[in-house]
């Protein structure tokens, strides 16, 4: 089983993989540590502040054939990260997709609103965000209302966290 965990940033993608991989033992590979070692590499020109749409286009051909080979070895894997593309389902033939989950993880704009302040809180829980100052109450909302937007118009699987950040594991 593939699963696939996308959404904004301070959604907590990592930290849903990370529970996943504690509770099932199903390795996960993170998008931002590939991106990362890509850019350190020097396999890329690419930038860790590049666009999001050039990171998704570089990185996410390298996933999906990651992926493509998990099933074709019938692996468990959990891939996360925000460069998951909304039309991912289109790069895969039906015995693929009968293999993958995907998830969108989406804040409402109330809870957003009404706990900023944890979100900041708790954005280094899994990964040590080393600068967090572009990150603001005006981009969260924003972002994951696009993200809410792309989802439903792409028809795919969301997880709408409202009143209380709860995903049940």
């Amino acid at each position: 089983m593939i699963i696939l965990i996308t959404g904004a940033s301070h959604t907590g993608k990592t930290a849903l993989a990370q529970k996943l991989l504690e509770k099932y033992k199903y390795p996960y590979i993170s998008m931002d540590h590939l991106k990362m070692g890509l850019i350190r590499s020097g396999n890329t020109e690419l930038t860790p502040l590049s666009d999001d749409g050039d990171l998704t286009a570089y990185l996410w051909p390298i996933v999906r054939e990651i992926i493509k080979t998990a099933v074709e070895n019938k692996q468990n894997l959990i891939v996360e990260g925000c460069y998951i593309p909304f039309d991912w389902a289109k790069d895969f033939s039906k015995e693929y997709l009968e293999e993958i989950h995907y998830y969108c993880l989406v804040m409402s704009e109330e809870y957003i609103n009404n706990h900023f302040d944890d979100i900041k809180k708790y954005a280094s829980v899994i990964e040590n965000r080393l600068d967090d100052s572009d990150f603001t109450i005006e981009n969260a909302i924003a972002e994951n209302k696009k993200n809410l937007s792309l989802a439903k118009k792409n028809k795919v699987n969301y997880i709408l966290i409202d009143g209380k950040y709860e995903i049940d594991v």
